[in-house]
């Protein structure tokens, strides 16, 4: 094996091992699946809209 095929078997090495750091920092954490949305209703327009077609 070569000093380029070593260096870069180490850095995929390396890349791994970091990529499967963050997924598992990432999979940690509660899916709040429980939790209330601050969204309850729609607010503005009460009316329905009404088009007229443009007399000019």
């Amino acid at each position: 094996m070569s000093t380029d095929d070593q260096s870069a078997a180490e850095m995929k090495r390396k890349f791994k091992e970091a990529l499967d750091k963050k997924n598992a920092q990432h999979r940690g954490g509660e899916a709040h699946l429980d939790g209330d949305s601050a969204v309850h209703g729609t607010h503005g327009a009460v009316t329905k809209r009404e088009f007229r077609r443009k007399s000019g």
